[in-house]
């Protein structure tokens, strides 16, 4: 008996998506709600699930093909995982797209060796460039799955293992002689762009074309909330469970600093501006696939322990793909912290129809004047970039000012001050 499985409902307005990657190659035993495809939509990856248990039938779409809601993406045929080894020589040939990744393929001595096959194409390349043995990563993603974070984590932890050589395939290789001379790194590699990057892409240069972008700087001294901190950080994790970070302390700053200056949590709709009396508070969380956005709703309403539950769950969820599209939905400013990755300063780009941005950038010991002596102090740079058709540069600065004075002094937070 033949199951066919088709491109679920994805949301609200999506009629269709890409094809990311197969999670099953024909062959492949497969549970009922095992996923076997990885959609991406223009916000979030999606996983198809198996609608029954059997063996991974026919694939009738290509990794990076358009599929439309409704349309036939493969067939899922009846029987258990002892049909799976029949089908395999048949399926060894289906997933590889470059002769690489049959060496990424080759250490692995028993079921391992179907696990990179199952890598999405950035984590495959990522393993390739690097070298190394995928089998030999522990992966945080959906099922286990290795992500990007999980290879450059390895990476920069020292762990990761290279992948050995294939002692027969090199002098057994007609082309060999070939791969000597195309050895020098002069390579080239075209990759079609995911739906989200294109999705990225696209809205970035609008908000670039439409609004009057402008980006001021401060600088904010982290002592006294690195303080509390390291104060409470054991007590706040046992009784919320979440660890104390610095986003919920930002979070509950920017909320102060809205209400302050009420254009910088505003958006333009044709000829007027549309002013909104809560905060929808959009931050930028890593997922597998690059950056999403959720929001936080109604955050000038919720405690730090709450920000930081919430920040703490899309975090979990954007690594394991689950995500939604309502969860990116709206939101009226939008924090980015690049300082997790090392950012120093950087002019961020507004998420429209918002009119602000606030960056963060990592916290560095600097040499500061405080009472007329040079001290050394944590301190962190902080880029708002705004809209200049509806803020302007005295509001951007007060901005600015008042999240900065709320972290130097977080009793601020507390007194609503």
């Amino acid at each position: 008996m033949t199951t066919e499985v088709k491109v679920p409902t994805l949301g609200e307005s999506i009629t269709e998506a890409t094809l990311g990657s197969w999670l099953k190659k024909p062959g492949d035993a497969v549970k009922a709600d095992e996923a076997i495809a990885s959609l991406e939509t223009d916000k979030v990856a999606i996983d198809v699930p198996s609608p029954v248990a059997g063996v991974m039938g026919q694939q009738v779409v290509k990794e990076g093909d358009t599929v439309q809601v409704g349309a036939l993406i493969a067939t899922i045929e009846a029987g258990g995982a002892a049909s799976a080894p029949a089908a395999a020589p048949a399926a060894a040939a289906q997933p590889v797209t470059a002769a690489p990744a049959a060496s990424v393929a080759a250490p692995a001595s028993d079921e391992d060796s179907a696990d990179p096959l199952t890598l999405s194409p950035a984590v495959r390349r990522l393993v390739l460039e690097h070298g190394l043995d995928p089998s030999k990563i522990k992966g945080s993603g959906k099922d286990g799955r290795l992500t990007k974070e999980d290879v450059l984590a390895a990476v920069a932890a020292g762990t990761a293992v290279a992948l050995a050589p294939a002692p027969v395939a090199a002098p057994a290789s007609t082309p060999a002689p070939v791969a000597a001379s195309a050895a020098p790194a002069r390579a080239e590699e075209r990759v079609k762009m995911t739906r989200l990057r294109q999705t990225v892409a696209k809205r970035l240069k609008e908000a670039q074309n439409t609004a009057a972008i402008l980006t001021t700087f401060n600088d904010v001294d982290m002592t006294e909330v690195m303080a509390a901190r390291a104060k409470y950080k054991d007590l706040f994790e046992k009784k919320h469970g979440v660890r104390l970070g610095f986003m919920g302390f930002f979070t509950k700053a920017v909320c102060m600093a809205l209400r302050d200056i009420p254009a910088a949590n505003a958006s333009i709709e044709g000829d007027e501006i549309v002013y909104h009396n809560y905060a929808d508070i959009s931050v930028a969380v890593s997922a597998p696939n690059g950056l999403v956005v959720p929001v936080i709703r109604d955050a000038q309403d919720m405690s730090v322990a709450q920000i930081e539950k919430t920040i703490g769950n899309f975090g979990k969820r954007a690594k394991e793909g689950t995500l939604t599209l309502e969860d990116m939905k709206g939101g009226t400013f939008t924090i980015s912290n690049g300082g997790v990755f090392g950012s120093l300063m950087s002019t961020p780009i507004i998420n429209p129809p918002q009119s602000a941005v606030l960056g963060l950038h990592r916290i560095e010991d600097r040499p500061v004047v405080r009472d007329g002596q040079i001290v050394i102090r944590p301190m962190m740079y902080l880029a708002l970039s705004y809209d200049h058709r509806m803020i302007d540069g005295r509001e951007a600065v007060t901005f600015l000012v008042a999240v900065k004075n709320a972290i130097e002094d977080p009793t601020r937070l507390l007194i609503d001050l």
